[in-house]
């Protein structure tokens, strides 16, 4: 009941009607019936952005499921920009829907059931045989109804997010946005379908239908502002679309530039990088979509918050304030002038006192702008820049006000900050007094009505933040300790340190830890490409992520394709606060697979072996006897063991791979020779070879190389040799020879 309570005290103070859940004992609710609960509040709904996600599906018993979705989607959106700056403009309310049935329509395809829930949601566009299969839309009418519930926002400010009970892949953008609840992607489903319905952002799929090419287009010049039929130079010499931002090392992998296909075409029209979240989920918005969203995103706030009133003019012997929004990570810039001249400081309010105006009547203009390093378009730095006006008349003396220096509303005190946040707080305004606020970290003392926390190189740890203003004081948990993020790969086939190899698909799975409570973001990338979240695998977050040659296709896409080579796998969490980890790293090269088995030989093999023709497999085999490979015949060793010699001259293939020899080896002539994990504990003999691999292997008897073409090379991990000739670089504390890479994995 004390929750109960709690709720009902959040909605009067927001002048939301609050419709309650029913005590479990009393009648279960209604279907149809809805709760608001205020999940994030930092200022009048007049004032902010207001995100309000409503659920579709959920039954009474299913709330909880719903509450955690909406936890997962919006701690995901925490830590993409620009909503991570920006989280200080937005209000989140979510709206618990009660439905009379679990799930919804046409899940997952148009055989399934049709489903009588509240907002009507479901796949196929509501069930339409000519629409898509991913597509999900819903009943807008019945969603601006419920969405009217959070008294204070209207079309104008508010954005919808609609989550349908569902773990299949799909989601909407028009109006409102949807997705489905609970899919392992569907977390980023949310900003990409917001990007449409708030930003405006077209999709950048070069296709519409999944599996089917999207053609060529053949229309104008998109009006779009991340599509274009220009070339980079028409970009710069017309100032036209993104070329501010050409060059610039994408947010989303690879330089801002020009690469073909979107508006499911496949050709004739081109996008600014190479997979933005608007083409790819797990990815960032690239530069030119996060300055849109900054700009729309903005456009539902009020830049100036509040200010000293305008409207009649005022004396020379009063304070002028502004209350410009407050984002996360910086401080918008309050500049002032007089009758057009400039004073000096960057300030939120102007004693008038202080300025020895000559008598008579002047102007007084402060402008509000964002010095955000997103925007660059001074259009839309315009449109995030705003002014208030006063004329002030010396002869006029303002009366006594009574207010009393006080705090109004500040950062909010319920959860952890980041290390970089900026904290601030809003005090009462009186006409002749400029309320002092003092902050104190770690025994410094600093006054102002924002403190800046990356200015202060806080040590890793806990650290208390408060604010005094007269009696009252606001104090804030600051967590500066980053979160740490552990990888586990696949079993492979040689390893050194956080150096691997591999000649197959293999796995990775990433787990965020924090010293915090709260929701972290786990995410990697390849060979310094974009930042992708790791959401497990597409079919379900409990799978390790699954890299291959090809790749996997799920649903006419492709996942987790990775060229064969060496690569910098690099990772990183973000905690609930907002604080980066750092990165670590891992190398992995993969190598060709071995040739397929045209005859498996398994567990105790007695007598020698002779492989004259085709591949031979010796699979955990134990064999004793001598085994000879003839010309143009292949033999792939792996795991078991062979006591006695190995011989192969001008073999198509030999792979000795984590497997132990006790003879002597000699191989001659193969126009592919791999030697991983292995274990010769006999004399090795490796001449005139292709491309020979030698790593991760120990070699106990003498060991000659001569004649390769290229040398031997280990890999990056080092062999347990004596080394002579062309091995001689890839005994311990040599330098030893890298497999060349091949850059980027793939969408």
């Amino acid at each position: 009941m004390r929750r109960l309570a709690a709720l009902v005290l959040a909605a009067a103070l927001l002048s939301v009607p609050p419709v309650l859940t029913v005590p479990a004992h009393a009648t279960a609710p209604e279907p149809g019936s809805a709760t608001v609960v205020p999940v994030q509040v930092t200022g009048a709904p007049a004032q902010r952005f207001n995100l309000i996600v409503m659920g579709d599906g959920y039954t009474a018993a299913e709330q909880a499921r719903f509450q955690a979705d909406v936890d997962r989607h919006l701690n995901v959106m925490w830590s993409i920009e620009p909503f991570k700056t920006y989280r200080n403009y937005i209000n989140v309310y979510r709206i618990d829907i009660v439905s009379g049935e679990s799930g919804i329509s046409c899940d997952p395809g148009l055989d399934a059931p049709r489903r009588n829930t509240p907002l009507g949601m479901g796949f196929w566009g509501r069930c339409d045989p000519g629409s898509v299969q991913r597509l999900i839309t819903m009943d807008n009418a019945a969603a601006n109804r419920f969405a009217n519930l959070v008294t204070g926002t209207t079309t104008g400010n508010r954005q919808i997010l609609a989550l349908g009970n569902s773990a299949t892949y799909g989601g909407a953008g028009g109006a409102y946005a949807t997705a489905s609840g609970s899919n392992s992607m569907s977390a980023l489903i949310s900003p990409h379908e917001l990007g449409h319905s708030l930003g405006g952002l077209q999709d950048e799929y070069d296709y519409y239908q999944r599996g089917v090419p999207g053609g060529a287009y053949t229309g104008g010049e998109p009006s779009s502002a991340h599509h274009t039929l220009l070339t980079e130079q028409q970009m710069s010499d017309q100032r036209r679309k993104w070329w501010r931002w050409l060059g610039e090392p994408s947010e989303s992998g690879g330089p801002i530039a020009r690469y073909e296909g979107g508006l499911y075409y496949t050709t004739g029209v081109w996008r600014p990088s190479r997979h933005s979240m608007m083409k790819t989920l797990g990815y960032y918005y690239d530069q030119v979509g996060r300055e849109v969203m900054v700009q729309r995103i903005t456009a539902k706030t009020m830049v100036i918050q509040d200010s000293a009133p305008t409207a009649a003019p005022v004396g020379a012997d009063r304070v002028l304030w502004v209350e410009p929004m407050r984002p996360v990570g910086h401080s918008l810039t309050t500049t002032w002038t007089v009758d057009g001249t400039d004073l000096p400081g960057d300030r939120d309010t102007l004693d008038l006192r202080t300025l020895g105006l000559t008598p008579g009547t002047h102007t007084v203009r402060a402008t509000v702008t964002d010095p955000t390093e997103f925007v660059r378009d001074p259009a839309i730095r315009s449109a995030i820049t705003r002014t208030r006006t006063w004329t002030v008349d010396t002869a006029l003396t303002t009366p006594p006000d009574g207010v009393e220096p006080a705090f109004v509303s500040s950062t909010p005190t319920d959860r952890p900050l980041g290390r970089d946040d900026v904290v601030y707080v809003e005090t009462t305004h009186p006409a002749t007094t400029v309320p002092e606020v003092t902050w104190t970290l770690d025994g410094e003392r600093a006054t102002g009505t924002d403190f800046d926390l990356g200015g202060h190189d806080l040590a890793p740890g806990t650290h208390t933040l408060t604010a005094t203003l007269g009696g009252q004081t606001r104090t804030w948990t600051v967590d500066a300790t980053p979160p740490t993020t552990g990888y586990e790969l696949s079993r492979p086939l040689a390893r050194s340190g956080d150096t691997y190899v591999y000649n197959g698909p293999f796995s990775m799975r990433l787990t965020g830890d924090d010293d915090h409570d709260g929701y972290v973001v786990s995410e990697s990338r390849v060979d310094g490409d974009g930042w992708f979240n790791y959401f497990g695998w597409p079919t379900s977050s409990e799978l390790p992520w699954t890299f291959s040659e090809e790749g996997t296709v799920i649903d006419s896409l492709v996942y987790g394709k990775l060229p064969r080579g060496r690569h910098e796998v690099e990772y990183r969490s973000i905690d609930a606060a907002g604080n980066y980890g750092a990165p670590g790293r891992f190398t992995v090269t993969t190598i060709a697979p071995p040739p397929a088995c045209t005859r498996t030989l398994t567990g105790a093999q007695r007598g020698p072996i002779t492989v004259a023709g085709g591949v031979t497999c010796l699979d955990g085999a134990q064999v004793t006897g001598n085994v000879t490979v003839r010309p143009g015949a292949a033999l792939v060793v792996t795991g078991g063991s062979l006591t006695g010699t190995l011989t192969a001259s001008g073999a198509a293939a030999v792979h000795l791979l984590n497997t132990r020899v006790s003879g002597a080896v000699s191989v001659d002539g193969a126009r592919a020779l791999t030697v991983v994990g292995a274990d010769l504990r006999g004399a090795a003999r490796l001449t005139g070879n292709t491309a020979p691999i030698l790593s991760g292997t120990t070699v106990k008897g003498a060991l000659a190389c001569a004649g390769n073409t290229p040398a031997p090379v280990d890999l990056g991990v080092p062999n347990t040799i004596t080394g002579a000739g062309q091995c001689a670089d890839l005994a311990p504390g040599a330098r030893g020879r890298a497999y060349e890479a091949v850059q980027h994995v793939s969408e």
